[in-house]
């Protein structure tokens, strides 16, 4: 794996900016196992960074929630059970119902144009097999409503959840054991998010993210 410190970023970002991100790429692709200990040291010869860089990304991800710190134990990669399953699908459809009822009337060929776009990014990424790009392609593509809703509490909160639904969308491809959802499953919420129904558009979202919540629960309950 390249270095972190030799990996460019054209966005200017960090080394604790990309250190954040390859940690939580660990965490979600099940590198770093749920329940199981961050051992600091190996963890940061991994991603070649300082002990102290990587500490800096642990407590960002323990405010999110993807880290959870034990006094006297250490740092555990979190374990989500029913109930934050069922909180976060939710959580996330009143969300978006609610970026969608902001963003209904700031729709136009260009944002419709760029939501396409991103659909496309994310089927691309689903041909390739390339599940982590599929979880981050997937939440660009969820990502459009909020941006275009002009709500910045509302997006606040969607930033909030999103390393949340990283974990989860990395356990729905588990239980169906793909890379990524499949390559139609956006086909009926991007015609309708095109439409002139915002309550077809409200409706589906129920039906949407409920989709895989049932066989994820069901691959969650599974014995090991």
């Amino acid at each position: 794996m390249k270095s972190l410190k030799e990996t460019s970023s054209p966005s200017g970002d960090t080394l604790k900016d990309r250190t954040l991100e390859r940690l939580q790429e660990l965490i979600v692709t099940g590198d770093l196992v749920p329940g199981s200990k961050v051992l600091e040291t190996k963890v940061a010869a991994k991603l070649e960074v300082s002990r102290a860089t990587l500490r800096e990304a642990m407590i960002r991800l323990s405010e999110i929630g993807l880290l959870v710190n034990l006094p006297f134990r250490g740092t555990y990669i979190r374990k989500l059970d029913r109930v934050d399953l069922q909180e976060i699908y939710s959580y996330r459809t009143g969300l978006e119902k609610m970026a969608f009822q902001f963003c209904w009337d700031n729709r136009d060929l260009v944002s419709l144009a760029d939501l396409q776009m991103r659909n496309d990014r994310l089927c691309q990424r689903i041909s390739e097999n390339d599940a982590y790009g599929a979880i981050m392609a997937e939440l660009h593509l969820h990502n459009w409503c909020y941006e275009l809703s002009g709500h910045s509490l509302l997006l606040q909160s969607w930033e909030r959840l999103k390393p949340n639904l990283q974990f989860y969308f990395a356990m729905h491809q588990k239980a169906h054991e793909r890379a990524g959802p499949l390559r139609e499953s956006h086909d009926e919420y991007i015609r309708l998010a095109k439409g002139e129904s915002l309550d077809e558009m409200l409706l589906h979202l129920e039906h949407h993210m409920q989709q895989g919540l049932k066989k994820t629960l069901s691959f969650l309950d599974a014995p090991n």
